[in-house]
């Protein structure tokens, strides 16, 4: 199995801690509330949230996936950063066995910060990635984190 990786950066004037808790800690209550045509629901449906626990992501209809399942890896509230691993999907990857992501929030000079994500993409044997493979799911990752900033820049006081 080959593994591909792939890293995505951008900026933000929301503090580091505010992007955490509202992208991280409480994804699951915020995403759905601020993105219901594109998330109907995210649940937890092993554990408490924590280092082991799957969480189940519930697209809205009429997309070309229904769910996807994630299992938290290990998250350091201290140092604002998470890793996650895409476990499972309604649909069959013909290309990857699963996706590995590591999430950094870090402050920068100007009080906001740095969002910095890594994937690491375990593909099936033989067959090669190429990131326009994943274009699609990385402009609605980017476009997700997007939503949640312009909603923390409208809302001051959320997850202050």
């Amino acid at each position: 199995m080959a593994v591909t990786w792939f890293t995505e950066e951008f900026k933000t004037s929301i503090a580091p801690s505010r992007m955490f808790k509202a992208l991280i800690l409480d994804s699951h209550n915020l995403i759905p509330k601020i993105a219901p045509q594109g998330i109907k629901s995210i649940e937890f449906i092993e554990g408490d949230s924590g280092p082991g626990s799957i969480k189940q992501t519930n697209f809205a209809d009429g997309g070309h996936l229904k769910w996807l399942k994630h299992r938290i890896d290990a998250i350091d509230v201290e140092k604002l950063a998470c890793k996650y691993t895409l476990i499972e999907s309604d649909i069959l990857f013909d290309k990857i066995e699963l996706v590995v992501y590591e999430v950094k929030f870090e402050a920068s000079s100007d009080g906001g910060c740095v969002c910095k994500m890594t994937s690491e993409y375990h593909v099936k044997a033989g067959v090669e990635l190429k990131e326009e493979d994943i274009k699609q799911g990385k402009d609605k990752a980017m476009g997700l984190y997007k939503v949640v900033e312009e909603y923390l820049a409208a809302n001051p006081e959320a997850y202050a």
